[in-house]
Order: structure tokens, then C-alpha cells, then sequence
């Protein structure tokens, strides 16, 4: 595969980011629909894995519906590409599970607080109503990457006070209260980390960082919860798709890059 080499030392399995590689290959139209890999050999020459590795990276991109195997012939991509790949609205704990990472939590700030009058505008609410504010450091095997702030009106789900956070998912919790957390309305900007954020996530202040900011609604467009996630630049990447169709495409999946080192919620 063309492009940067794999990572030998970096946080992200060999195996996913053999098939990042080819999901690149297939986002830039190098390989079609129904297009033939090119053999294991060469595939696993060019990216310097072994034979295994590559394997494993393949059998993930069939289990996600990306390439169907042909025995005796080969890989192919599938016809289909299934719709929601790669524009996921996608949790923490979702992205860490499918790069075979451990997720975990610090929480700085987990209380219930009455809604400032910019909260309650950007919730459609009435000021004074009651939000559950809930701040985490985000680690991925225990290395920081992010620094999540969010909150949303305890009267959503009234009891997640009472949830340990070091490890639950808020975006499962949601869920499982029968919450529609149907998209989110996103926009990215860097900054440089202040002190605060330099010390939370181990790395120096002024450095760059990506700040993610959500306003996650539902199939209505009802605001439901509001975050901001701020990535050490040097540990993440956000992968987006978009198309002539003029519809926008969401990002998913922040992704943990080679660094000195795994989202939403």
C-alpha cells in the first residue's frame, strides 16, 4: 500500500493500521468495488508485516463488510460497501473495542448543576434546568488522548449519578435508556493546550490539540447532549468521507496515531 509506513512502536495495532491502509486504497478509488487485492505476498511485502498480521487485518475488513474473501482466489471489495462505513457516529468505547484497545477513564467532574443561560440555549431549554455535567480524561491502554467534557438534562436518564465513569460508556448508558442518539452536529478546531490541559494529558503546554465540539441531537433534531473533546494533536486523527451528493459527512472514528500514545462519549 501506498502512503506513510506502518508503525512499528506506535499505539495502534499492526493489524489496523494494515487495514486503514487498504480502506485507503478503497476511499481513494484505487481499488473499486469488486476489485481484486493484490496477492498476500505483495501486500504483506510492501507493508512490512507478516503473513499473519496481514491475515488478521483482511478477516477484519470482511467482518465489517468491507472485502469478501474468494477462496483459492483471493480478496476482493465487496460490491457494497455497507452504508455506514466510514460515516459513523461513533462512541469512545465503540472505537477503542474495534482497535482492539482497552478504554478507561479519569473523571474530573461528574454533578448534577443548574443550566447557565448559554447551556440552556444550546439544549433548547429553560435556564436553571437541571444538567448532568460529567468531565473525564480519556485514556486508550492507559495512555491519555483526550480530555471530554459534556453534559445534558439529568431528566434524559436521571440516575447515571450513581455510574462509575472510570469505565462505563455515557454513549452506552444513553442508548440503553432508549435515548435516539441519531447524529451529531460537529465542527474542529485546533488550539494549543492551555496548562490545565497540558497536565491532563502529559504533554507540553502551547502544543497543539484538536478541539471537537458536539451537539448530539435526535431523528427530530432535538439537542440531547453537548460535548467538547480535546485531542493531543499528536495522538489522533479524525478520518472523514464526503461526497458530491450535498450531503455533509460526519467524522467517526478518532483514530490513535503513532506517538508516544483511543471518540465521543
Amino acid at each position: 500500500m501506498e502512503g506513510s509506513p506502518l508503525q512499528l512502536d506506535g499505539p495502534e495495532p499492526l493489524w489496523r493500521q494494515a487495514a486503514e491502509a487498504i480502506l485507503q486504497e478503497i476511499a481513494s478509488g484505487k481499488l473499486a468495488s469488486g476489485a481484486r487485492l493484490p496477492a498476500e505476498r505483495d501486500l504483506f511485502t510492501r507493508m512490512s508485516i507478516s503473513r499473519v498480521t496481514l491475515r488478521r487485518a483482511l478477516q477484519s475488513l470482511v467482518e465489517e463488510g468491507v472485502l469478501t474473501p474468494s477462496h483459492g482466489r483471493g480478496w476482493y471489495v465487496s460490491a457494497k460497501v455497507p452504508k455506514e462505513f466510514p460515516n459513523t457516529l461513533e462512541s469512545f468505547s465503540e472505537t477503542a473495542k474495534r482497535l482492539g484497545l482497552t478504554p478507561s477513564s479519569d473523571v474530573l467532574r461528574a454533578e448534577e448543576a443548574p443550566a447557565t443561560l448559554d447551556e440552556a440555549e444550546e439544549l433548547s431549554i429553560a435556564p436553571g434546568t437541571t444538567l448532568f455535567h460529567l468531565e473525564r480524561i480519556r485514556r486508550l491502554d492507559q495512555v491519555p488522548v483526550a480530555v471530554d467534557t459534556s453534559f445534558f438534562a439529568v431528566a434524559l436518564a436521571p440516575h447515571l449519578g450513581q455510574v462509575d465513569f472510570r469505565t462505563a460508556s455515557l454513549f452506552g448508558l444513553l442508548i440503553a435508556a432508549g435515548i435516539d442518539l441519531a447524529r451529531a452536529e460537529t465542527t474542529i478546531e485546533a488550539h494549543g493546550a492551555d496548562s490545565a490541559l497540558a497536565q491532563h494529558l502529559d504533554m507540553g503546554v502551547g502544543k497543539s490539540t484538536l478541539v471537537m465540539r458536539q451537539l448530539i441531537v435526535d431523528a427530530s433534531g432535538r439537542p440531547l447532549l453537548s460535548s467538547t473533546i480535546r485531542y493531543a494533536g499528536d495522538r489522533y486523527r479524525l478520518r472523514t468521507s464526503f461526497s458530491r451528493t450535498g450531503k455533509f459527512a460526519w467524522p467517526v472514528g478518532a483514530q490513535p496515531v503513532a506517538s508516544d500514545r483511543r471518540g465521543a462519549a
